[in-house]
């Protein structure tokens, strides 16, 4: 009877475990990021930098060439409008879709990393 528990033990915490790590990632970034002192950290542990609208604007109104905007809405959200010269890759807001188009992004990226890259 203890072995034939076991058995049903096991399998039933990976389930319960999977269940847990596919909910939590697929966590709208609102609930996960929920102000801007969180977004700040993680931008801080991942390497990134943020940067306002405002000076966004500025920059790319005036050195356009030196700007990769990479939208990372649905296609379909792209096609219905985006900004200029922008290139579509959709990208779920979680760290398994990041984790899952590492290698994705790359090719998008190419060799020329001497632009600035923008998420949006």
């Amino acid at each position: 009877m203890i072995t034939s528990m076991r058995s049903f033990l096991f399998p039933g915490i990976v389930v319960a475990v999977t269940i847990f790590v596919l909910w939590y990632s697929h966590l709208p970034v609102s609930i996960v990021a929920s102000n801007m002192a969180q977004v700040e950290r993680e931008a801080a542990r991942g390497g990134y930098r943020l940067i306002d609208v405002e000076t966004l604007s500025k920059r790319y109104q005036s050195a356009r060439e030196t700007i990769l905007l990479v939208d990372t809405r649905q296609e379909w959200e792209h096609r219905t409008g985006h900004i200029a010269e922008s290139v579509n890759f959709p990208m779920e807001p979680t760290w398994w879709a990041r984790w899952q188009k590492k290698g994705a992004l790359n090719v998008l990226l190419g060799p020329d990393r001497g632009k600035m890259i923008v998420f949006y």
